[in-house]
């Protein structure tokens, strides 16, 4: 699973880095979540963020809304990915400050810092981020809200300790963590958290997740989202996995929920919705965008997937 997942992960094209180091004391408690200011000057204006926490000494309590809370010890490393708010804190029932307010710049474009706390046991913690530019995909939507790994039990351990001793050297001058070395830690580490998610999932769970267990539907569904508007056929999908058309469209259809090219159209669909809403685009160069030639095409195959017309779900947004 994880070379099908390192080929949906190229397909997401996604930048990673390490943006703060935060140092805190007992009692402690702070807001936080990851904002595009905190990315640059790494990534400039992305669509979708997965923030991550990498506990070096002490250990902290994790709430976000509507989920349990977890504790994160030291070599462990936490992953949010959707970005959602969160609360971090030395230990329950107090109350949290704004934790950007206490982040220090550095004006030489620095690693930045936080220092706060009420003096008793210390806490160390380096975040990070994933960002991509993609305003939806079904990869990062299909996974819990929180993640958590232990580094000294990761399959990719040799190459995560290695990463994370490349970042504490950059920690230490006092550098931005930011490289292609960084890039492929932030990779590795969604890597091991969704091979460990999917392996707990029950055995009658369909989707995404459990796709990509399978080599060859793994495989599959990183091609079409290299490039949805590749005139993709069962056919020529099951070529490219080394498997006859029918025992593929079986598995596909198994293991996500969905034949292989009534996924495709789902995905084209989701994907054009997002492009009428947040673009100014053509109907037909929505259309195109998605792999219809034709705008009459194109709006048939959205009226029969969503009910309406392309126009007239556009008209319908504008007027809400």
């Amino acid at each position: 699973m994880a070379d099908a997942l390192s080929d949906v992960l190229r397909s997401i094209r996604l930048r990673g880095g390490v943006f703060l180091d935060a140092r805190f004391t007992t009692p402690w408690a702070v807001n936080s979540v990851v904002t595009t200011e905190d990315c640059k000057p790494l990534l400039a204006g992305p669509a979708q963020l997965i923030a991550y926490h990498f506990v070096i000494e002490g250990h902290m309590l994790l709430s976000v809304a509507g989920e349990p809370s977890t504790t994160v010890q030291a070599g462990e490393i936490v992953l949010l990915p959707r970005n959602d708010e969160q609360v971090l804190a030395s230990g329950p029932g107090i109350t949290p400050v704004d934790g950007h307010s206490f982040v220090e710049r550095s004006p030489h474009g620095g690693l930045a810092r936080v220092n706060y706390g009420g003096g008793g046991e210390p806490a160390r913690m380096v975040c990070g981020f994933l960002g991509c530019e993609d305003v939806y995909n079904p990869l990062l939507a299909s996974l819990p809200r929180v993640l958590t790994i232990d580094v000294r039990e990761a399959t990719s351990r040799a190459v995560i300790e290695a990463s994370l001793k490349f970042a504490a050297g950059e920690l230490i001058e006092g550098r931005l963590a930011a490289s292609d070395v960084l890039c492929r830690l932030s990779e590795f580490l969604l890597v091991e958290a969704i091979r460990r998610f999917v392996d707990g999932l029950a055995s009658p769970h369909t989707g995404w997740l459990r796709g990509l267990k399978d080599p060859s539907v793994g495989r599959a569904l990183a091609l079409i989202h290299q490039d949805i508007a590749v005139p993709w056929t069962a056919e020529t999908l099951a070529k490219e996995v080394a498997m006859s058309r029918s025992a593929f469209v079986d598995r596909f259809t198994s293991l996500v929920g969905l034949p292989p090219i009534r996924y495709l159209t789902s995905w084209r669909m989701e994907t054009a919705k997002i492009q009428l809403r947040e673009t100014r685009k053509s109907i037909a160069q929505v259309g195109y965008t998605v792999g219809y030639e034709a705008e009459e095409a194109f709006s048939r195959a959205f009226k029969r997937e969503v009910g309406i017309s392309p126009t007239r779900w556009r008209e319908q947004l504008a007027s809400d």
